[in-house]
């Protein structure tokens, strides 16, 4: 009985066409919201892009034959690596921006005391900020985002090739983009913000009428609440606001990738 010879190179380009691009969707799991945060296990997170990566593996453009100890193949999974996470960290700008939504509609209307630890990123953050975070995952997965995502990240090995993608102009693409998040999240609490500077002018001309009203004890529990009832107004808009912000940050996400 014969047995199955194999060569070093057979051996090298099923470990190339394989694990490249598996540190890919690794590095993309890793740092995109949701799927990358504290929430899932790590361990979870492995297994879903070995599942990932079993599945599309036969369907992707053939990968350089490279051994799996040379330098040239460091390089590559390096390479895998920062695309990943440049995919990954595209996605996260879209979902700080209603972080930052959240700082500041606090700050403004005097919750800004009130802050608990984000179990998400592992720091303190406003709990609006983080009712505004649970509520765009919750519309993000349920408008299937997740699922454009990983058509992307798939096409990104047919439009940024293993071996012959060029990272420079990505860098400057992504860095280009985070005064999006502090416009994107102006834009979000600009009629809040715009309320409760009219609440504040509005206790400002009644202190000047009557000094002997103690704006302290009587401003600060009633901008409180009308800072919650015009945030809660607001809400009613929610959808309309998360939609253009959405498909703006999926289409960077696109261009990005350069693909279609």
């Amino acid at each position: 009985m014969s047995m199955l010879a194999l060569t070093d190179t057979q051996i090298s380009t099923w470990v190339a066409s394989f694990m490249l691009p598996m540190f890919r969707i690794t590095a993309v799991l890793m740092t995109m919201p949701i799927f990358g945060t504290t929430l899932v296990p790590r361990r979870i997170r492995l297994y879903f892009a070995l599942a990932i990566t079993v599945a599309v593996v036969p369907a992707l453009p053939p990968m350089p034959q490279v051994h799996a100890l040379d330098l040239s193949a460091l390089m590559l999974i390096a390479e895998q690596i920062i695309i990943g996470a440049l995919l990954g960290f595209s996605l996260q700008l879209f979902f700080q921006a209603f972080v930052v939504a959240g700082q500041i509609i606090s700050i403004q209307m005097g919750m800004g005391f009130a802050s608990m630890v984000d179990p998400t990123n592992g720091v303190s953050a406003a709990v609006i900020g983080q009712f505004l975070t649970m509520l765009v995952s919750l519309l993000f997965l349920a408008m299937n985002g997740h699922l454009v995502v990983l058509e992307v990240l798939i096409e990104s090995f047919t439009t940024l090739p293993v071996g012959s993608a060029t990272l420079v102009n990505h860098f400057w693409e992504l860095a280009g983009k985070l005064g999006w998040v502090f416009g994107a999240a102006m834009l979000l609490v600009l009629p809040a913000i715009t309320a409760l500077l009219v609440v504040n002018i509005a206790f400002g001309i009644m202190t000047r009428a009557a000094p002997q009203l103690n704006i302290f004890s009587v401003g600060f529990p009633l901008i409180l609440v009308l800072g919650m009832v015009i945030f809660w107004i607001g809400m009613a808009d929610i959808l309309n606001q998360y939609q253009p912000l959405a498909t703006e940050a999926l289409q960077f996400l696109r261009e990005l990738a350069q693909a279609r």
